[in-house]
């Protein structure tokens, strides 16, 4: 693999995503967990809005790390220290991309196991660690401009 431009085309995307993602779920009635349990719908789009953001937020970092780096990852869970390794994360942040990677997929595959308690936590109080490595990842994307492809 040879080290080419990110394209801004799809982070840009991407980045929307998530933010669209994360405000829909805050957007849930998250002011205690009778209200969140109040109609299980809530449950569902938590669940939905939580993975599709953290799913999108896993896919800007390996876009950095294949296009910016030929750097291939074969699981979500390794994309957290690859990004610390080029220097793109810290290592607190690639060690909180690897846990919202493994909450990824736990919701993906062991999604049983997951209590709509849980999802609230999660969207009360985690949701915000999704917010922080989307504004990193962007902050490092336009502090590197020579890295990015503009081109349509």
């Amino acid at each position: 693999m040879t080290p080419a431009l990110i394209r801004a085309s799809v982070v840009t995307e991407r980045l929307a995503w998530v933010r669209q993602m994360v405000s829909r779920t805050k957007a849930l009635p998250l002011v205690s967990l009778d209200a969140f349990l109040e109609d299980s719908r809530n449950v569902g789009a938590a669940e939905s809005y939580l993975r599709r953001g953290i799913e999108a937020l896993l896919d800007i970092g390996r876009h950095i790390l294949a296009k910016g780096f030929a750097v291939a990852v074969s699981e979500y869970k390794e994309i957290g220290s690859q990004l610390v390794e080029q220097g793109v994360l810290c290592r607190e942040d690639g060690l909180l991309m690897r846990r919202i990677a493994g909450y990824r997929n736990r919701m993906v595959h062991f999604y049983n196991e997951v209590s709509s308690k849980e999802l609230y936590l999660m969207s009360t109080k985690h949701i915000a660690d999704i917010e922080h490595l989307c504004d990193t990842m962007a902050k490092w994307l336009n502090e590197h401009p020579e890295k990015m492809d503009q081109s349509i």
